[in-house]
């Protein structure tokens, strides 16, 4: 219900034939762009502020443009960069991204992929990525400390520069090999292209960054990388055969745009870079040591595609496991309890739940009680003015539910905010005039925020945290506030790694029960007349769910970068000094 932003998309393609292949057997030069498009729309759902494609064609003569891009911001950006494109936008190369802003900056300037120019082919530089750096502070020192200027101040940017940088690096080394070598003229020029090491580049960038990524990148001698972070934490898969190497961030969008099994589609690596060099010759290498497993929980929880079959048995699992808490949450009345979820990326879940209680010999009724009804456009009123508009977004289906008799379960994916539960979900079911609201959610409690790709970055928003400093004020523990804080401050000012994330102090005191009963108790409406109940996954119940993918961060605060507790730490610090 509470749209979180993602941390974007990406799809890159390399085609290993000449193009006059691809011509001849598929009847078209622009393959490897049709299928661009194909990999983007089915990743729409991960940025929907703005998308970019790059192109890299390594046929062209010299004085003609062999490096392009295109970008376009909005929902519908994908469809506006493909009605640009034209003729000349055809090459080996391919590169495209979906957007959504983690830090708050929005425009055209902030769309990936970044460019950076240069006349040698080999420096000419297109970055993209899935990624949020936590050290991006220490990473620009470092950069201005040697000279560098980077004109804007951003993750994107500061990275583009970097590894730009790094990539000169590389070509002034074999620009001094060839001339040792006695070459001249175009034959230096194609000792560079010919033998670039795109290892070399990434090995002198990658340690300095501290974060959940993965990059991916073009040169304009017709280099091609993808690395992904050492911990894991964002995905990447590929794809490849004698004709086409693919990646992107999800697995089943390269199945359904290739007619692939999944067993023909790998995961990349923690640590990995798959690279492909001018020549079309692929390899694979350990850029960074791998780290303990990180793979991030809530990929598999929200974000990523159910289509992916392993993705859509865990999201099974995950509602299956929470009907004890469920039934004893209705006090085993299943004869007088509807069962309904909302949104529809809670429905898998919704049918794990239904499967656990069929399997107990309950014979559940299920109704669609809950309707997102229209885009209503709030932007157009404020204050109450806009609230009240925004309860009318959702509607529901009337005679669903026996007033005062039955229970009322919906299962939800997650509860991040709570806003839209408090300001429209709950008033809107409080008409059916349910017995009992039980409001599920298939994820645990999210108590901290995400510093590796998705926008909860303060963590009064979280309405689990809000639901702990309630709890503390009102049990006169405002002293844990203010030692939490000095904790924090210390270990800021200490400028250097930070190893503990003392946030978790915060919730100490509780059990998950009475952080749940206040979370019902802040969300429900003033008005309300039916008594609500919120039900969480536990955190044992999410790892049985998700074994492969242990990064729990957001409901346990166990970051897995010095960066990320740096920045909890942090944002605790703002939020006391802004409230109290």
């Amino acid at each position: 219900m509470e749209q979180l932003k993602h941390e974007c998309g990406v799809a890159m393609i390399r085609l290993l034939k000449p193009l006059d292949y691809y011509k001849k057997k598929y009847g078209t030069y622009r393959y490897g762009l049709n299928k661009l498009y194909l990999l983007m729309e089915k990743q729409h759902n991960r940025g929907q502020e703005g998308a970019g494609v790059a192109c890299v064609n390594m046929d062209v003569s010299a004085g003609k443009e062999y490096m392009f891009r295109e970008r376009a911001v909005g929902a519908n950006a994908i469809t506006e960069i493909f009605k640009r494109i034209d003729g000349n936008f055809i090459g080996q190369l391919y590169m495209g991204h979906l957007r959504y802003s983690t830090t708050g900056k929005s425009g055209l300037q902030y769309v990936h992929p970044f460019l950076r120019r240069n006349n040698w082919r080999a420096k000419n530089l297109s970055l993209c990525g899935n990624f949020n750096m936590t050290n991006i502070d220490e990473v620009f020192k470092f950069l201005t400390s040697k000279g560098q200027s980077p004109r804007v101040y951003s993750d994107s940017y500061i990275m583009l520069e970097f590894l730009g940088h790094r990539l000169d690096r590389e070509v002034e080394r074999l620009y001094q090999e060839a001339l040792i070598k006695g070459l001249e003229n175009l034959d230096i020029t194609n000792y560079i292209e010919n033998n670039i090491c795109i290892a070399n580049v990434l090995k002198t960038s990658m340690p300095y960054f501290d974060g959940g990524y993965v990059m991916c990148g073009l040169t304009g001698s017709g280099e091609m990388f993808t690395v992904r972070d050492p911990w894991g934490i964002r995905p990447a898969f590929y794809y490849k055969d004698d004709e086409i190497f693919v990646v992107a961030s999800e697995r089943p969008v390269i199945q359904t745009a290739f007619y692939l099994n999944v067993e023909d589609i790998h995961e990349v690596l923690p640590g990995q870079a798959l690279i492909v060099k001018k020549n079309g010759e692929c390899s694979f290498e350990q850029i960074l040591e791998p780290k303990h497993n990180s793979a991030c929980s809530f990929e598999r929880i929200y974000f990523s595609r159910s289509s992916d079959i392993d993705i859509y048995k865990e999201r099974k699992r995950l509602g299956e496991q929470l009907v004890p808490a469920v039934k004893e949450s209705i006090g085993d009345d299943i004869e007088n309890s509807v069962f309904s979820y909302i949104p529809n990326t809670a429905e898998v879940s919704f049918y794990g739940l239904i499967s656990g209680f069929r399997k107990l010999g309950f014979d559940v009724r299920t109704e669609k009680v809950v309707w997102k009804d229209i885009k209503l456009r709030t932007f157009i009123t404020e204050g109450t003015e806009r609230k009240d508009l925004a309860a009318h977004v959702y509607d529901v289906t009337y005679g669903s539910v026996c007033p005062n008799k039955d229970n009322l379960v919906i299962i939800d994916d997650s509860i991040v905010r709570g806003t839209t539960l408090k300001e429209s979900i709950f008033k809107i079911l409080d008409r059916l005039h349910p017995k009992k609201i039980v409001m599920v959610s298939s994820a645990p409690q999210i108590r901290y925020p995400d510093y590796y790709g998705i926008d909860m970055s303060k963590v009064e928003e979280l309405c689990a945290f809000r639901a702990a400093i309630t709890l503390i004020k009102e049990r006169k523990m405002d002293g844990l506030i203010t030692d939490t804080y000095q904790l924090c401050k210390n270990a800021l000012e200490n400028n250097g790694q930070v190893s503990e994330n003392f946030v978790r102090r915060i919730y100490e005191p509780f059990s998950a029960q009475e952080i749940s009963v206040k979370i019902a108790q802040m969300l429900s409406p003033e008005d309300m007349t039916t008594p609500i109940e919120i039900v969480f996954q536990s955190i044992d119940g999410l790892h049985k769910a998700c074994p492969s993918h242990p990064g729990d961060w957001y409901f346990t605060g166990h970051y897995p970068t010095f960066g990320g507790n740096r920045m909890v730490n942090r944002a605790f610090m703002n939020f006391v000094e802004k409230f109290f």
